[in-house]
């Protein structure tokens, strides 16, 4: 009776429907990979795209209840065997008012799935689609159909011959024997169905199955207000995190000026603000669109970025040190400018542009969001997002620029000033390495291992602190007949920080300053590491890539989710997924305060799986593990653009550290975890995912 309510409904509405020719559902298809060997599987791609207000009907609910199912089928060949069924990719539940029942569908969106297995090299993919598409607007449904071919895979290999079942003859008799049932359980036992193993598909990548997640999701925006308010919570944030508070000592001293009123001081730091909102706003969203997700981390890890911002440091502190006075930036405006303010607003404008650039590192998070939602056509969102974001980044900075001008107003400011600049180039100079280090990290360069950074600061603040006590005098001080009590304060807090910094030279952890430092494992004498007893985690077989990326804290993982998924199968344990990144100062922090507690260290170690992908790797990979994005359509040939890639492709999200939880099937297991140094929280999410995990496949 609904089939027949279905097809009467259909027929009415393309009856009364308009002249014109309305095709709301578009679509494509694209294999999961360009290059297959003979016996791999490959998952067929189909995704529909549908016009605003439109939605189409998946495959996976009742096909009795009305609506026509989307069907795609695929002409039979001896070059390929089918696996499993067609399946669609988180479908949206929704109850259907005119048939009556609950059904699935697709809005804007959808994908479909196929998994084959490649069984020659003429390898023929070709077949038929069909299905429905309908609006709740004017209650239209419009049925499609169509035809596709995959072209341009290329297969290597030997035919694999796959043998029918032998059918038997038809004057061949077959012997019956009668079986005796001793009891009723007996008989239970033969004719209950044999279990069949769980036929798991191509390796496709984690997918966020939202029947299986439990709880809310707290990496979720769907709420416009909400999403700005977190926008502008995460600018207050970045402040002080360890790609950002560098720039506090630069942006202090570079408004440590003699040479101008106090007017004028307050007028350039408001306009240091408005520039920090205007490139945010305006280029950080061109370039979040121009670039893409990828493009983003690469700017935030490429050597050239970082070695440019690394020589700006040590230049910056080499002035104010008293070696020389910078006068480049005067150089760039013109001469009307240079009567009138001295070069102030290229310099203004240069200083923003640099806070921006040094912050990716750590505003990746926000930025990785906008490009998310501008691939999904959404401009006032991003846009207003970025704003948000710049303003609460901008408004602390602006307050620093002012307090030079507030420093200059209090008493007897004329002596001590110059300490002050001194003292913030001290500290550029240390904070300089960090930049240094992520290009070193990402390209393996090896230059500047842990202890080698630990040694060059113990050296820095050894020196701040002598100065600070009058036994070093440099170009532009005065003498120092008597050490004031601020001074001696001071003093003792550099020193302090000194002594703490002289256990790392053997390896200990220094928690505080993770984000800062080279990750543990370059350190070349660990002597904290080779003292503790630890008993590592089992993995299956030697993970690739062990020569330059390590686990922190002892443990045993892997570098390629393909090979960490089929370890976690083997072991029947969960998979735990770091999405990480050589230039990533928050996992560093994350691995030093939230890895390390017993808690969390015996969970990974016991319960999971560990796979670290790093996104931001450089390194190239063969031409056999190129991979075409279903994302953006590029191949990518590194390391780190494969691993970018399954994250985006597959969780919609480009933020690190992100931590996920997979199963057999690759379904996501727990909402995925983001940067928070809770380890409450972390174990309860590593909890949730080893729960659930036990539900469905113990």
């Amino acid at each position: 009776m609904n089939r027949f309510f279905g097809a009467a409904l259909l027929l009415l509405t393309l009856v009364t429907a308009d002249a014109q020719i309305l095709k709301p559902a578009k679509w494509t298809w694209a294999p999961s990979k360009t290059s297959v060997k003979t016996g791999e599987q490959l998952d067929l791609i189909f995704t529909v795209t549908t016009d605003k207000t439109w939605y189409v009907y998946a495959n996976d609910f009742d096909p009795d209840c009305g609506p026509m199912l989307t069907t795609i089928t695929l002409e039979p060949h001896a070059s390929f065997e089918l696996v499993g069924e067609l399946k669609a990719i988180n479908p949206i539940d929704k109850h259907d008012e005119v048939f009556g029942c609950d059904v699935k569908i697709f809005k804007d969106k959808g994908e479909f799935r196929q998994t084959i297995r490649v069984l020659s090299t003429d390898l023929k993919l070709s077949g038929t689609y069909d299905g429905q598409t309908c609006t709740e607007v004017d209650g239209k449904c419009i049925p499609f159909d169509g035809e596709f071919a995959f072209t341009g895979i290329t297969v290597t290999g030997k035919t694999i011959e796959v043998k029918a079942p032998e059918k038997p003859k038809q004057n061949e008799q077959t012997e019956v024997k009668e079986t005796v049932v001793p009891s009723d359980t007996a008989q239970e036992e033969e004719t209950k169905p044999e279990a069949t193993p769980i036929q798991y598909g191509a390796i496709t990548g984690p997918v966020l199955d939202k029947t299986v997640l439990e709880g809310d999701n707290s990496l979720d925006d769907s709420s416009f207000f909400g999403y700005l308010v977190f926008a502008f919570v995460l600018g207050l944030i970045s402040l002080v995190t360890p790609c950002v508070f560098p720039m506090v000592p630069m942006t202090v001293t570079f408004f440590l000026r003699d040479n101008q009123s106090r007017r004028e001081g307050i007028r350039n730091a408001i306009i240091f603000g408005i520039s920090i909102i205007t490139i945010y706003t305006l280029a950080g969203t061109l370039f979040a669109v121009l670039l893409g997700a990828e493009g983003l981390n690469a700017l935030a890890t490429h050597w050239a970025p970082n070695l440019f911002v690394f020589i700006i440091f040590i230049v910056f502190a080499l002035s104010f040190l008293g070696l020389f006075e910078i006068t480049a930036p005067h150089q760039l405006v013109n001469k009307a400018d240079q009567k009138a303010e001295k070069g102030g607003l290229a310099g203004i404008f240069f200083m923003a542009a640099t806070l921006v650039l040094v912050s990716f590192s750590c505003t990746i998070p926000i930025v990785g969001n906008v490009v998310v939602m501008s691939a999904g056509g959404q401009i006032l969102k991003p846009i207003l997002a970025m704003f948000s974001y710049s303003l609460a980044f901008a408004t602390p900075f602006t307050l620093f620029a002012i307090f030079p001008e507030w420093m200059k107003g209090m008493p007897k400011s004329g002596g001590w000033l110059n300490a002050v600049k001194v003292t913030l180039g001290f500290l550029e100079l240390a904070l300089a390495l960090k930049f240094f280090s992520i290009a070193d990290q990402a390209y393996h360069w090896s230059l500047l291992d842990r202890d080698t950074n630990i040694a060059i600061w113990i050296v820095i603040f050894a020196l701040l602190g002598f100065y600070l006590l009058g036994k070093i005098r440099m170009p532009h001080d005065s003498p120092v007949e008597k050490v004031t009590v601020p001074r001696l304060l001071l003093a003792t807090l550099v020193f302090s920080f000194v002594i703490y910094l002289v256990p790392g030279l053997w390896g200990a952890p220094l928690k505080a300053l993770a984000g800062y430092l080279p990750p543990q494992y370059t350190h070349d004498f660990d002597l904290v590491s080779m003292t503790r007893s630890t008993r590592a985690n089992e993995i299956c077989d030697l993970p690739k890539y062990t020569d330059f990326l390590h686990l922190p804290h002892g443990l045993n993982g892997y570098f390629d989710y393909e090979q960490a998924l089929a370890c976690a199968r083997q072991q029947n344990k969960p998979l735990f997924i770091d999405f990480t990144g050589h230039g990533c100062t928050n996992c560093r922090e994350m691995e030093a305060v939230v890895w390390s507690d017993p808690a969390v260290l015996e969970r990974l170690k016991n319960d999971f799986v560990i796979v670290a992908l790093y996104v931001d790797d450089k390194t190239p990979l063969p031409e056999s593990e190129w991979i075409t994005s279903r994302y953006d359509g590029k191949v990518k040939k590194t390391i780190g653009k494969k691993n970018a890639d399954l994250q985006i492709a597959n969780l919609d999200n480009n933020a690190q550290p992100f931590y996920v939880l997979v199963g057999k099937d690759e379904r996501v297991l727990a909402w995925p975890y983001g940067y928070d140094r809770s380890v409450e929280k972390f174990v309860e999410f590593l909890e949730s995912g080893k729960k659930k995990y036990e539900e469905l496949y113990k």
